[in-house]
């Protein structure tokens, strides 16, 4: 595959380099530069792409976009706009932006786009991947061994987190599940916020009841502080006691309709991807939904 070159302008230090580690695992190679007048100058490292800041000191974006596409008219922008700023939006795409994202941005509809803009400026054709083409590969993912507590998943969890609390402007939703390791490093189940929500509630919810009370309804006024002390109860349970331990396998070399059919007739909105006998990674029906609109908008 063709490494696709970013330059990701922003004069946010901590916005860009997050980004720039994000982007980087993703597969781009990326230049990065504070300031409009600096991105112009890096306009001579050729970059394939362009993600560009509205509000900036100095040029702010739109002034930067500007002077961008009369040097080089082909190359696609994909501006970064404040949430609800349809005005801003409407001004770059006026001036010549490929597209907008509103912050806070999703970095795997970020990728994503980077991709669709590098394909419509070099009039690429789509072409169907198979599942290992749009998985996300388990390193990405936080990882905890089998024998590790929900403390410990939650305390892996927030660490891996933590460099992307401190900005307003990147927002990883897709990754919220923890990836439970057996000792021989393969899958043994995931532990999504779903399960953790199922875990706390108390047991008489779930428990089968009497055949004579049928109509019985709990009453959730006696609830006020339970979910708290529900959560501190399980907080130093085995992770493997809750967690999702049935994840259906597709192979890396499935085609896309084989994982739509897969996802449908399971359901499973998830899947482990095998390779080889190897976990390699997990596709989401995120990106199949990617991967739909890559399709309607080249077509």
């Amino acid at each position: 595959m063709v490494k696709i070159k970013v330059l990701m302008v922003d004069d946010e230090e901590r916005f860009r380099t997050t980004t720039a580690k994000i982007l980087a695992r993703k597969g781009f190679d990326t230049i990065l530069a504070a300031s409009g007048e600096e991105a112009l100058e890096k306009l001579a490292e050729k970059p394939d792409v362009v993600i560009l800041d509205v509000k900036m000191g100095g040029l702010d974006g739109h002034e930067t976009l500007k002077l961008i596409k009369d040097k080089l008219p082909e190359l696609p922008v994909i501006m970064l706009t404040g949430h609800g700023d349809m005005p801003g939006a409407k001004k770059a795409l006026d001036t010549g932006a490929f597209d907008y994202l509103a912050k806070p941005c999703d970095v795997d509809l970020l990728s994503t786009k980077v991709q669709d803009a590098f394909e419509y400026a070099t009039k690429a054709p789509y072409v169907e991947k198979l599942a290992k083409g749009i998985m996300i590969p388990l390193d990405e993912y936080t990882q905890i061994p089998l024998n590790s507590t929900v403390r410990d998943a939650i305390k892996a969890l927030e660490e891996s987190m933590r460099h992307l609390l401190a900005t307003d402007r990147l927002m990883d939703t897709g990754h919220r599940s923890v990836v439970v390791i057996n000792p021989d490093n393969t899958v043994a189940g995931l532990l999504s916020p779903l399960d953790l929500i199922d875990a706390i509630r108390p047991g008489y919810l779930s428990a089968p009841k009497p055949s004579m009370a049928d109509s019985l309804q709990y009453s959730t006024m006696f609830w006020q502080g339970l979910f708290s002390s529900r959560v501190k109860e399980i907080m130093g349970n085995p992770v493997r006691d809750i967690m999702s331990d049935t994840i259906p396998v597709i192979d890396a070399d499935a085609n896309l309709m084989d994982v739509a059919n897969t996802m449908i007739t399971l359901p499973a909105r998830r899947m482990l991807v095998r390779e080889g006998g190897k976990d390699i990674g997990i596709v989401r029906e995120q990106e199949l939904f990617y991967e739909i609109a890559k399709i309607i908008s080249s077509s």
